[in-house]
């Protein structure tokens, strides 16, 4: 992840981005056999590069949105260069076949070429296989109906970019927000007031209009909740970012912390990426932080990782990569326990059917849940922009296939959680279509 975020409208207006044209790429039919791009743990990171440039230019730390790029190996099964069939040989001044070295008739294949072909074939059916395997699961996994009454529990929350903190948004700006939000579920906003610098310190100057934005807020919409939205990339043996195993640093991240919450915030909000799974250092950060926002009676929650979708992904992956993608099941519950909140980046899968990534939130959603003590309130993140790449499919990856696996993975699992809720990423890219969906797809049959 770079240092970037998406770039912004620098308008004032409240408008959403236009419509995205129907995506022209055909999805593979019902009976065909889909080809699903496997995700490589290789890739780097680049969510923060859309999210942070819009914010003028540069506040990194923003919920990662990159899912690692596929991998595309497929070795040609006609084997060597070479190998085949053997030209026709000279006839003889009889007209028979002149003899081929080694007493093989013209066109006989010997026993490597053979070799050669099998053994491709196999690391084809190799990869393949488990591919299909596991998509076709995803796509059960998003069969039946959600139970009866799993709608909104009225404890959403949602991401917002840098300008309603740096002066760019005026008052009519909010009024239009409050409009927006009115009758949804949602009582948290994680306003992006970053980002963090390396050294763990936060200046002033990155969120000059937070105060006047969490008056304006709490008097247009009362009970709604303003978090400070900090974050960094991290430097994990790298060159250059954040560094947790430094005791300095992470002692800055809680004074920063501090200091947002005597600007008025009601939380803190952290997404510190790329995250290991198992990092003892952001554990013992958490701890600290808790500690301070509990003594303030303010939030403190975090933007997690994925889980991994099949047992020890973070481990294989990280042969492969530097900074492998998912976290084990075990750490996302020990971060759960840490946290009041924690929100699932459940995006940027590379799921190339909507019916697949579907049932993949459903599946991170019941992992999710089976770890996250019920006194954690647990979001599960909804895609509010439209792109069209190897890590996010624009024509899968749809507000409603989320919440409709969201809806799932929780009647399988709790369905009476209470602390449970989504999280809509990010509102200046947010479209028409995705608050549709939305609203029809999570709020109660009888909202307005």
């Amino acid at each position: 992840m770079d240092r970037t975020e998406p770039q912004e409208p620098a308008t004032t207006a409240d408008a959403p981005l236009p419509e995205p044209a129907p995506d022209t790429a055909p999805e593979p039919a019902e009976g065909g056999t889909p080809s699903p791009e496997p995700p490589d743990a290789s890739a780097p990171d680049d969510a923060a590069s859309r999210r942070d440039a819009a914010e003028g230019g540069a506040p990194p730390g923003v919920p990662s949105r990159a899912e690692p790029v596929a991998v595309r190996g497929e070795a040609s099964p006609s084997g060597p260069a070479g190998a085949g069939d053997a030209a026709s040989p000279p006839e003889s001044a009889g007209g028979d076949s002149a003899a081929v070295p080694g007493g093989q008739a013209g066109g006989r294949r010997g026993p490597w070429g053979r070799r050669v072909r099998r053994t491709v074939l196999a690391v084809v059916l190799l990869l393949l296989v488990p591919l299909l395997a596991v998509e076709t699961a995803l796509r059960v996994n998003y069969m039946g109906d959600p139970a009866d009454g799993t709608y909104t529990r009225d404890r959403d929350a949602m991401w917002l970019g840098h300008a309603w903190v740096d002066g760019r948004k005026k008052d009519a700006d909010v009024t239009a927000l409050a409009h927006r939000l009115k009758d949804t579920g949602i009582r948290d906003l994680y306003v992006h007031s970053g980002p963090l610098e390396h050294d763990g310190t936060l200046p002033k100057s990155a969120h000059p209009r937070a105060r006047w934005f969490i008056d304006a807020v709490h008097r247009e919409l009362p009970g709604v909740r303003v978090q400070a939205f900090l974050g960094d990339v991290l430097a994990n043996g790298g060159p250059d970012g954040l560094e947790l195993g430094r005791a300095d640093t992470r002692a800055e991240v809680v004074r920063s912390a501090r200091q947002v919450l005597d600007t008025g915030y009601d939380g803190v909000h952290l997404d510190l990426e790329p995250l290991h799974s198992g990092d003892r250092d952001y554990l013992s950060l958490l701890d600290d932080l808790r500690a301070v926002t509990r003594d303030r009676d303010a939030r403190l929650s975090v933007a997690a990782h994925q889980i991994d979708p099949l047992p020890h992904l973070h481990s294989v992956a990280g042969f492969f990569a530097d900074h492998p993608k998912w976290w084990s099941q075990k750490f996302f519950g020990q971060v759960a326990r840490r946290v009041d909140q924690i929100a699932v980046m459940s995006y940027d899968t590379a799921r190339p059917l909507e019916s697949t990534y579907g049932g993949y939130v459903a599946q991170q959603t019941s992992l999710a849940l089976e770890v996250t003590p019920p006194t954690t309130h647990l979001l599960m993140g909804l895609p509010f922009y439209y792109e069209s790449n190897p890590s996010h499919w624009g024509h899968a990856e749809t507000v409603a296939a989320a919440v409709r696996g969201a809806r799932l993975g929780l009647s399988r699992t709790d369905p009476d959680r209470e602390l449970f809720g989504v999280a809509p990423y990010i509102d200046f890219a947010a479209t028409e279509t995705n608050w549709k969906e939305y609203r029809e797809g999570w709020l109660r049959p009888d909202a307005s």
